[in-house]
């Protein structure tokens, strides 16, 4: 049996952020393999315009290339229509061993949501999360919300620790279109991608 981590967003771009939280999870729970999963289309971000699907999947290919363990999946992406999580992990399935395991790795904000998802149900009841928490940030909110979803859909949750870094994909795009420099916030690959290929210019 595996252990499969599976980190999903739309990663316009990737950044630094994602990698910790990706490598953490991977380290502190024995994680055999994570995956990477951009979405086509989220169902909170219809209206926002984002970079192509390829530009992203070439992001985070350049991201994780040296990375042992560390993947990226089209699953979501090659998949019609709106990108639902629990479509995703239904896909997903079909093309792993069947004593396989899957951890969806989170941080706290989106953790405490997943009631609000789309077939929430069957994605609690399926799966079982990993959730990388911030020292001092909504500690006790994040383990009752862990305790419901246990006593209610049998859900394991890990919490891990994780070193967050305070970066965001918009405040990246934000200060690429201003001309200023990120090198501190995307790793090297996605950063000369970006500037070869002139986005969020």
């Amino acid at each position: 049996m595996k252990k499969i981590g599976i980190i999903g967003g739309t990663f316009d771009p990737v950044h630094r952020g994602h990698i910790s939280l990706a490598m953490d999870a991977k380290n502190q729970v024995g994680l055999d393999e994570v995956m990477f999963m951009p979405a086509k289309t989220q169902p909170f971000k219809l209206n926002k315009q984002m970079t192509s699907p390829e530009d992203r999947i070439a992001m985070l290919r350049l991201a994780t290339e040296y990375l042992q363990g560390i993947n990226v999946s089209t699953v979501e992406m090659d998949l019609e229509g709106i990108s639902y999580t629990y479509r995703t992990l239904r896909k997903l399935r079909e093309t792993i061993d069947p004593s396989d395991k899957l951890y969806f790795i989170t941080g706290t904000d989106t953790y405490l949501k997943i009631g609000i998802w789309k077939e929430a149900d069957e994605v609690l009841r399926e799966n079982a999360f990993i959730v990388g928490e911030r020292p001092g940030y909504k500690g006790e909110e994040l383990r009752e919300c862990k305790c419901m979803y246990e006593e209610t859909y049998g859900t394991e949750t890990i919490i891990i620790k994780n070193v967050r870094l305070d970066i965001s994909s918009t405040e990246i795009r934000k200060r690429i279109s201003e001309g200023r420099q990120v090198v501190d916030l995307i790793p090297e690959g996605p950063g000369r991608y970006i500037y070869e290929n002139q986005l969020y210019r």
